[in-house]
């Protein structure tokens, strides 16, 4: 996947200007795909030049104007091809993995700190999507469409993150002796 795809995805749900994709990006989007806001600005640009998104100028009082951005025909052609091509499943690559792999070889208090650290991380990152969960989609067998698709990857992200945290507690029992 591009970026251009994660972006005609977001304004496939709503219009809006780069500075609200940016903000999209820091809040949804981007906790399963990361771009930063020089990128995303880029890539606007690109998709522009390439006809995948129109743009209207939005006069504002006492701030410049903005670009508001759509999905044009062309990009939503490229949205449903991208969306019917078959993709690769992903392989994960963890650092932590390895490291763990080679615990026999290292400082075992610092790897346990470590795998502690990654575990709060990923425990911190659970409750955020909980919470999402919660307060974006209260009666989640009554969505459809888009809040339901939504949702889907939002309980994708909940169970990825509540796996890790399982597996590094685990190795936290396991290589304290418990």
């Amino acid at each position: 996947m591009a970026l251009e795809h994660a972006i005609l995805v977001s304004l496939a749900e709503r219009e809006g200007s780069g500075y609200e994709l940016t903000r999209r990006f820091d809040r949804s989007i981007g906790f399963f795909w990361r771009a930063t806001h020089q990128q995303i600005y880029r890539v606007l640009k690109r998709m522009d030049e390439a006809g995948w998104v129109s743009s209207v100028h939005v006069p504002q009082e006492g701030k410049p104007d903005k670009k508001v951005y759509s999905v044009s025909a062309a990009g939503r052609v490229e949205l449903e091809r991208w969306i019917a091509e078959p993709g690769e499943p992903v392989e994960v690559r963890d650092e932590l993995a390895v490291k763990i792999r080679g615990a026999a070889h290292g400082d075992l208090a610092a790897l346990r700190a470590e795998v502690a650290r990654h575990r709060d991380a990923h425990a911190e990152r659970l409750a955020l999507y909980r919470r999402l969960a919660d307060k974006d989609f209260p009666e989640p067998g009554a969505l459809s469409g888009t809040a339901l698709h939504q949702y889907l990857v939002l309980r994708g992200g909940i169970s990825a993150e509540s796996g890790f945290v399982t597996w590094c507690t685990e190795v936290l029992d396991a290589l304290e002796g418990r």
